[in-house]
């Protein structure tokens, strides 16, 4: 006859645990926030990789692209604050789509600290080819347009919580 095992522990015969309390059902992986936007930020990166091939870009270059084709010209310090990059980050980025060139770097005369970044004629020419990146993205989703608005003002509502619950010197950290 089996033994009937105490609550939250793990019966001797199946080595199967109990539930002992329902806060335990947060602790399930597919029960994270965290982990679904993960998910589908992997999944987003992997449909971005088939998407841009013919552009020959990354995910990553491709969004410096389109700070650079929405505001022209700007200093490197506010592509990195566009996308949320650190300088480490965002110098190699620069550095292959100046090698592809696309954009092309130069040091301030007015500050040497400072470098700006411009696109070039075959950077500000491949926008037109880039247009109908969004477009296949969207219709991956399967979402209808307002769904994607929706989604797209949660996760910045989310964005910006998370960003206010997080202390500076945290982040610095």
């Amino acid at each position: 006859m089996p033994c009937k095992s105490a609550p939250g522990t793990l019966d001797a015969m199946t080595e199967q645990p109990t539930v002992t309390h329902p806060d335990q059902d947060f602790l399930r992986l597919d029960g994270q926030i965290c982990f679904a936007l993960n998910a589908a930020s992997r999944a987003f990166g992997g449909l971005y990789r088939v998407v841009l091939k013919d552009l020959g870009l990354t995910y990553p270059q491709y969004l410096v692209m389109l700070v650079l084709w929405e505001h022209g010209e700007m200093p490197v310090k506010e592509i990195g604050r566009h996308l949320r990059l650190d300088s480490g980050t965002l110098s190699p980025l620069l550095k292959r789509l100046e090698a592809a060139g696309l954009i092309h770097r130069e040091r301030s005369a007015e500050d040497e600290r400072s470098v700006r970044a411009r696109l070039t004629e075959e950077g500000a020419a491949l926008r037109a080819r880039a247009v109908e990146v969004p477009r296949r993205i969207a219709a991956a989703t399967g979402f209808e347009l307002t769904e994607v608005l929706d989604l797209q003002a949660r996760l910045n509502r989310l964005t910006a919580a998370l960003d206010a619950a997080v202390p500076r010197e945290a982040e610095e950290a």
